[in-house]
């Protein structure tokens, strides 16, 4: 029998925001649930019930009622969600006015600055004019190329309110990374910042941004946002000007919100595109906004008076789920910079500064701290925290026990997973149940996800792909530039019939939890036997000598053979006895297939600017294939590293 790392204390449950939904759906339709698996089978067995119970928790504010919740529900890819309403995101988003702190913004070299709830709606309203001056209108795309900071998420409300569609890169991205990416959509406005800071220096953005204007035509104006590095130099930019003069400050009017489809267009996200030009994933704003809602209120157990944070830039769609915390009224924290800067701790005293209560990072980031010897409970005040997320990559289980052993012991620590695909999540945190190491906690509401063997069929308790067999809200409501969906559907329905196909090798546990081993398209198959990448990298936890690593497989004499890479710490070799005792531990706690043919020592692991291992791009560079846009990732000369080993052709 299992036993959790953490359980919930009755007084904890009865305080959420879950059991209070739950005795709604008891009260309203004379049910008598009394935990997560029943309401959960209830939310997928009750799908109209369900997202119009969803509406109203979470207070949607619409102009005009949906006719229906859902239209052609056995249909995935053609159904329709909550047809003929109208509504607008931002003002869903912007509906407290009041004095209590929106956003907080803290810098690696700047002082904390703050925004109210009023003050927000007011420059949103200013920008929301000067935007609607510059002449954008509904379905004209905004970019955002910018730091993550108080003027970015100013910028995507007012451009939501108008009914224009939002884009954002991490200004860490390279022109090539940039180009591919703005340079498919077109937009008609660009925000920028002046420069960006990291790791404690300064970084010019205006270069990159000058070369975009040169080559997107569309771009009628760019507004420059003074923050990192010396006075801008516009000159050679087209159309630039900054941000304070661009703003409407002679009056703040009352927000025109555009009324809009439910699926009218939101946000243009992008695929990684470490193997081609990114998609385009385009999401609309009703989708968006109830899974949003769903996932904050329900999942998370935010509240008005929590304050949560999110370790993301503006290139990741954690940056787009943590933005809509404001539609909860929380108070959010934005963050520039390495959470290394001045020192490993960094994220846990800015949690301890700004009395943090939902603290979200990524798998990669508690690793770090664990191996940077960061004892948090001992050195920061987290008496406020009560949510630990983390994302990115499977959470290992050594993570899981550093979080209770060296964070706190009374928290919530949800490991979720969902992607850009969905701009949300199939499997999060129930802050209701227990924590059992390795697992998320359980599937998300209305989300009929399973597991799927390659013939399609459903499993419980062995590893497989995740699939989500009906459809839900948030799924893309097309790509740009792809008039016949032909990408769309390629990209997710082409592997089972009317079945979302997510790429994920994972497990359905008999906790009712799940296990994820890795991208499904990097697993191993070592005579034909399926291995998560995940499996392997959790046995070189015991190893504090192994920074980090990278398994690929290796097309070999008509098979495969599994590679693995390790990153040593300075001044450690990787010595015959290392390698077997690596071998050992792996074949003693996995199976003999999953023992790595060869362990080899490497300088430097590749990773998307996202914080995830690119697998895929490794074993293209080591069969001799090129990668196509290495503009993805946050450290591409790394990949070189991998190229012409003497030890792969033998």
């Amino acid at each position: 029998m299992k036993i959790p790392l953490w359980v919930p204390d009755e007084a904890r449950k009865s305080r959420s925001n879950m059991s209070s939904f739950m005795q709604l759906v008891n009260d309203r339709f004379g049910q008598n649930i009394s935990g997560y698996d029943a309401l959960y089978q209830w939310s997928i067995e009750n799908v109209t019930d369900f997202w119009q119970l969803m509406w109203e928790f979470g207070e949607v504010i619409a102009t005009r009622p949906y006719a229906n919740v859902v239209k052609n529900y056995h249909d995935i890819f053609n159904c329709e969600w909550f047809e003929g309403a109208r509504l607008n995101f931002a003002e869903n988003l912007l509906r407290f006015r009041d004095e209590q702190t929106a956003l907080i913004f803290k810098g690696e070299a700047v002082p904390a600055r703050r925004m109210t709830y009023r003050q927000l709606y007011n420059e949103v309203a200013q920008l929301s004019s000067a935007l609607r001056n510059a002449g954008v209108t509904e379905g004209d795309r905004v970019a955002g190329f910018m730091p993550n900071m108080i003027e970015t998420v100013v910028a995507m409300l007012a451009t939501a309110s108008i009914g224009a569609i939002w884009s954002s890169c991490s200004p860490d991205f390279g022109f090539e990374g940039v180009m591919d990416r703005f340079g498919q959509i077109q937009p008609k406005i660009l925000f920028c910042a002046n420069g960006y800071s990291y790791n404690g220096k300064n970084f010019d953005s205006l270069d990159k941004v000058r070369r975009l204007t040169l080559e997107i035509p569309d771009i009628e104006k760019v507004v420059v946002v003074l923050y990192a590095g010396a006075e801008p130099q516009l000159s050679g930019i087209r159309g630039a000007m900054l941000y304070s003069e661009f703003l409407n400050r002679e009056n703040t009017p009352e927000i025109d919100f555009a009324q809009l489809p439910f699926e009218h267009p939101l946000y243009i996200m992008y695929s990684s595109g470490t193997t081609g030009v990114p998609k385009c994933i385009v999401h609309g704003a009703g989708g968006t906004l109830i899974q949003h809602l769903k996932e904050l209120l329900l999942h998370t157990d935010l509240k008005r008076d929590d304050t949560i944070f999110y370790f993301t830039t503006c290139g990741w769609m954690m940056w787009n789920w943590l933005v809509s915390s404001l539609a909860a009224g929380a108070t959010l924290v934005l963050f520039d910079g390495s959470p290394f800067y001045p020192e490993p701790g960094t994220l846990f005293q800015l949690a301890q500064d700004e009395k943090i209560t939902v603290f979200g990072t990524s798998a990669r980031y508690l690793a770090a701290v664990e191996q940077a010897g960061v004892r948090a409970k001992e050195k920061y005040d987290l008496s406020p925290l009560k949510t630990i997320l983390s994302t990115g990559s499977p959470l290992a289980a050594e993570s899981f026990r550093y979080v209770y052993r060296e964070v706190k012991e009374d928290v919530c620590l949800s490991s979720i997973s969902g992607g850009t695909d969905i701009i949300s999540c199939f499997a999060l945190g129930n802050p209701t149940g227990p924590v059992y190491e390795s697992e998320l906690q359980c599937r998300g509401l209305g989300m009929q996800v399973q597991v799927f063997t390659p013939a399609g069929q459903p499993v419980v308790a062995e590893k497989g792909e995740l699939v989500c067999t009906a459809p839900f809200p948030s799924m893309p409501i097309f790509f740009w530039n792809d008039p016949e969906d032909k990408k769309y559907f390629g990209a997710y329905f082409a592997v089972f019939r009317n079945v979302w196909h997510h790429g994920d090798y994972v497990e359905l546990t008999d906790t009712g939890g799940m296990i994820f081993y890795g991208r499904s398209d990097a697993t191993l198959n070592p005579g034909g036997v399926r291995i998560g990448t995940a499996e392997i990298y959790r046995q070189l936890e015991g190893f504090p000598v192994v920074l980090d690593s990278l398994v690929v497989g290796q097309e070999w004499q008509n098979d495969e053979r599994v590679i693995l890479f390790v990153k040593l710490a300075p001044g450690a070799e990787l010595s015959e006895e290392l390698k077997s005792n690596i071998k050992t531990a792996i074949r003693r706690n996995t199976t003999p297939r999953h023992v790595p043919e060869k362990v080899l020592a490497i300088d430097d692991i590749p990773y998307t600017i996202n914080g995830k291992k690119v697998e895929l791009a490794v074993k293209r560079v080591i069969h001799g294939r090129e990668v196509d846009n290495k503009e993805a990732l946050a450290n591409p000369q790394a990949l070189e590293l991998f190229r012409n080993l003497p030890d792969l052709t033998v």
